[in-house]
């Protein structure tokens, strides 16, 4: 087996009579046939082949199959964003009385699809604290279908032992599944530690310009089919031209990954010693609460940073309105560094407890940290908490 930054580079499909060197893009809604027997041959399955690309595209084929060889998957499908995968993926699998165990900290808009829409088809969700994984197994019912996660979390940078998760996945013949959005399968690769199915927002660090929006599930061919056969009918599938400025972003991954996780790690190193910052978290910092589980399943840290700015919301808003280089959005994993304030932006949908459940204070405050120079990086977050 290549080493990652081999199969990122060199996974690419089949060249056309051209030989051109960079893949190209397969921008077409659908595929001809050579003559009626193919057609039905296509339609009925027996063919492994191209028909319309809601069902698949060489382009999206080939991220797709970057991506598995990344995770260690056997199969996977590529949708028009994050949430798009992660929806599809809980609707491929679950009916009406399933139950969903969750971890506490989840994405904002995962949490609502749990809280708001999943329980209008009859499936309910449970939250397990995050640091007691015991409590978590203790929650499990007879209708348990999904064991739900993300590490490290969105936003508080919280870190789940991926493997314990995974064992008790398997002891309740239960299907686990990770948002490895985060920590991207350079850094953390789920399926190692037990993951039935990985999801990603490719939008984020996958692309790593903020240029485009996309998501992507892979796993075992068993449960990826069925995934795959929701898909192709609902419809979540991803532009053929976004998949292409994918494929050729995951080229990059590991050389920018490398980058972030140095500037997050002295980030984070810095806020940990000023006077103005409460707490920090960072999952190779040694006061994250789950640094040796960070070690072990981590190649690095990833590239976000949370903390806490001292003196409440007047002083966050302060902090934000004094920031004059880093980007005030709610997105992540640009090459542009970003500062973002949980509570009133990505989980702004959740109560105050929700959020304080969550790890979210009103004073929370979380830094993707970009590919700027991390002097620059670091003097106007000093500047702007003094």
């Amino acid at each position: 087996m290549k080493k990652f930054e081999t199969e990122a580079i060199r996974t690419q499909s089949e060249r056309t009579q051209y030989l051109e060197h960079s893949t190209p893009i397969y921008l077409t809604s659908s595929f001809v046939f050579e003559d009626a027997e193919d057609m039905r041959a296509s339609f009925a399955e027996e063919k492994e082949r191209n028909i319309y690309s809601r069902y698949s595209n060489p382009t999206n084929n080939e991220f797709v199959e970057k991506v598995c060889k990344m995770e260690g998957a056997e199969s996977g499908f590529a949708f028009a964003s994050g949430m798009a995968a992660v929806f599809s993926t809980l609707a491929a699998l679950v009916k009406t009385g399933d139950h969903i165990l969750s971890a506490r900290s989840i994405f904002g808009s995962t949490h609502t699809l749990f809280t708001k829409f999943l329980p209008k088809w009859g499936v309910t969700t449970s939250y397990f604290p995050i640091d007691d994984l015991d409590a978590a197994e203790a929650m499990i019912t007879s209708q348990t279908k999904i064991i739900y996660a993300e590490s490290p979390t969105n936003p508080g940078v919280d870190v789940l032992d991926l493997e314990r998760l995974g064992q008790i996945a398997k002891k309740h013949n239960l299907i686990f599944i990770v948002d490895n959005c985060f920590a991207t399968p350079y850094i953390q690769q789920p399926i190692k530690f037990g993951a039935d199915l990985v999801i990603h927002s490719g939008t984020k660090l996958m692309d790593g310009q903020g240029r485009v929006l996309a998501g992507i599930t892979v796993g075992s061919t068993e449960l990826m089919d069925k995934v795959y056969r929701f898909s192709r009918i609902t419809g979540p599938a991803l532009s053929p031209f976004n998949a292409w400025v994918l494929t050729k972003s995951l080229e990059t991954l590991a050389v920018r990954l490398d980058r972030h996780c140095e500037n997050a790690l002295k980030l984070a190193q810095f806020l940990e010693e000023h006077p103005k910052v409460s707490w920090v978290k960072y999952p190779f910092l040694k006061s994250h609460p789950m640094y040796a589980v960070a070690k072990k399943q981590m190649k690095a840290g990833g590239s976000i940073v949370a903390f806490e700015v001292k003196g409440g919301i007047e002083a966050g808003k302060k902090f934000f309105d004094s920031i004059k280089m880093l980007s005030l959005s709610a997105n992540l994993g640009d090459s542009r560094s970003i500062v973002t304030h949980p509570a009133s932006t990505t989980h702004s949908k959740l109560s105050v407890e929700e959020r304080l459940e969550s790890g979210i204070t009103d004073g929370s405050v979380r830094v993707s940290v970009g590919l700027e120079h991390i002097e620059d990086i670091i003097a106007d977050i000093k500047q702007a908490l003094n």
